[in-house]
């Protein structure tokens, strides 16, 4: 359930904001228009917001700058912390997407960016279905995330990192569990979403899922 990379995110705590503001050369494609993919998130975003998968607050700052009441989770000690010294407002839990404090508001909208490729297939499913329970009618689930248009796309990433030598990227490639588009759209449309998919750079994914 994406608890194996707590470590991972504890050491890269220090240096993510740098990371995905392009100075890694490996994962300046993932990260293209990093800005612009937050703030599409958060244009989405209404009502008391559930954020999966805070990291250092990035994507939290911005809705908490349009006035949402926001609750945080995020497994990370280090992350957290860096978040919270970031950000002292936020409200900010130990959790991850299918283990977290019931929140203590209506929650009308689930937000997370770069975090649900941590989780199986199987997993998905059945964060998803808790999505379906905690939301209201018309409440939102509202992801960007890496996922695969096809498996053309995703043998093409490949190559391209290989040709270049990413290593690193290339082990994430192969240790995550990044989705093809059409078994996302099957899980949320299972649940009760209807879930629209907008490309945001070569990895990236909007995902706008509204429960009918």
């Amino acid at each position: 359930m994406g608890r194996e990379f707590v470590e991972l995110f504890d050491k890269w705590a220090s240096s993510y904001d740098d990371t995905v503001t392009g100075h890694d050369p490996q994962y300046a494609a993932v990260f293209e228009n990093y800005d612009t993919i937050l703030t599409e998130v958060a244009a989405q975003a209404e009502g008391n917001v559930l954020e999966f998968g805070v990291g250092t607050g990035n994507l939290s700052k911005k809705m908490l700058d349009q006035g949402h009441y926001v609750i945080g989770v995020e497994p990370s000690p280090e992350m957290r912390r860096t978040a919270s010294m970031k950000y002292p407002e936020l409200e900010l839990h130990d959790g991850d997407f299918l283990n977290f404090p019931t929140p203590k508001v209506p929650v009308f909208t689930i937000v997370s960016t770069y975090a649900f490729h941590h989780l199986t297939d199987e997993e998905k499913d059945r964060a998803i279905q808790s999505f379906a329970e905690l939301l209201p009618e018309n409440g939102k689930v509202v992801f960007a995330d890496t996922a695969y248009k096809d498996e053309d796309s995703k043998q093409s990433i490949l190559q391209h990192a290989k040709e270049n030598g990413y290593e690193d990227l290339l082990y994430d490639l192969s240790t995550e569990y990044y989705p093809m588009i059409d078994t996302l759209q099957k899980i949320f449309n299972d649940h009760g979403f209807f879930v629209t998919f907008k490309q945001m750079n070569t990895f990236a994914w909007l995902i706008v899922a509204e429960k009918e």
